[in-house]
């Protein structure tokens, strides 16, 4: 059987020149039921073209939707992807054979998740804590409920830590079907601090005392400023190879979460990881941010399919806001202003069906 789809275009150098442009034109094309060409792949990155990851998260979105794809290599610059009539709920186990990340593949399935029929459960196996990635930890404790604030219901669990470069961490995702269309979020005032906790996890690491050196630097940088701490020190041998990770998130009166974290890496101290951590949580918050500088560029999406406006305030402009800003507008019509630092999207109120 043959179906005709108009074509979504796109040219992967422009703005940011990131995975993400075809991470958000994979999804939305899963969405809109539209055939989407991403050429010029990744052409602002030092190593352009399709990476493993990059090319395991199309791969399983084409799974998802019973849909296929032309030009995906390891290296492509350009590739084609037709998506199927339904996007189909049920297990699925997908394997990115890297240290690639596991967050990232899941953040180009979960948009098209938004249609799906019956529940979505997923294994993925890969990296979960690495640099320019969302951690494990922000997906869970960020991402997630403000997701769930729009209408969105997502459990995230890790079986196992991945690092860089082994990998082979595990990550389990479940996602309940949506009935109507997501609603918009107002985020406009920060709110009082009300809360710091996270975690200081890392494997095979405990005789160095990793956790608790990343926990007590974090705790102390984050004490001089006033906040009560309460950070959990974690230490597992399951993951395939030493590795560490820091996150610390604030909750506020007004229902903001805002998080920072940082994994680690040769030759980088526990101690500069707690310092890091904890600076960077500090200017998201005294920014007077609503969002922080990792939930800004990834709760774009989904305003921009919401049924309504939705407003929030960002620490400070990046290229990944911009260039998810651009596509949205773009390829969904969406609406956006941006002044100061606080965005209003104005919602194409996206129905499921």
């Amino acid at each position: 059987m043959f179906y005709i789809y108009s074509m979504i275009i796109v040219d992967g150098s422009k703005k940011s020149g990131s995975g993400t442009i075809l991470r958000y034109a994979v999804a939305i094309g899963a969405l809109l039921q539209q055939q989407v060409k991403v050429f010029n792949v990744r052409a602002q990155r030092n190593n352009p073209g399709l990476r493993p990851q990059h090319l395991a998260a199309i791969r399983a979105v084409a799974e998802l939707t019973d849909g296929s794809i032309e030009g995906g290599e390891v290296g492509s610059s350009e590739f084609v992807f037709t998506p199927g009539k339904k996007v189909n709920g049920g297990s699925y186990t997908w394997d990115i054979g890297t240290a690639g990340s596991t967050t990232m593949l899941v953040m180009t399935v979960l948009p098209a998740a938004l249609i799906i029929r019956d529940k979505l459960q997923c294994r993925i196996t890969g990296g979960l804590f690495q640099d320019f990635a969302p951690s494990f930890f922000h997906m869970q404790q960020v991402l997630g409920p403000i997701l769930w604030k729009m209408g969105v219901t997502m459990r995230v669990n890790m079986i196992r830590p991945g690092y860089v470069p082994a990998g082979n961490g595990i990550l389990e995702i479940e996602i309940d079907p949506v009935r109507k269309p997501l609603q918009p979020l107002t985020l406009t005032d920060q709110g009082d601090i009300e809360s710091v906790e996270g975690t200081a996890i890392s494997s095979h690491l405990q005789d160095r005392e990793v956790s608790k050196r990343m926990a007590e630097v974090c705790r102390k940088v984050l004490s001089k400023k006033g906040y009560k701490v309460n950070l959990r020190e974690e230490y597992e041998n399951s993951a395939l190879q030493p590795g560490a990770m820091l996150a610390v998130f604030a909750r506020t009166s007004t229902g903001c979460i805002l998080g920072a974290d940082r994994a680690g890496a040769p030759g980088r101290r526990s101690e500069a990881i707690g310092r890091f951590v904890a600076h960077s949580l500090i200017e998201d918050i005294e920014s007077g941010a609503t969002v922080d500088r990792y939930l800004a560029d990834q709760i774009i999406l989904y305003a921009a399919l919401a049924n309504g406006i939705t407003e929030f305030q960002i620490p400070f402009m990046t290229g990944h806001v911009e260039t998810n800003l651009w596509l949205v507008e773009d390829l969904l019509g969406s609406k956006v202003e941006v002044e100061n630092n606080f965005i209003r999207v104005t919602g194409i109120g996206f129905k499921p069906q």
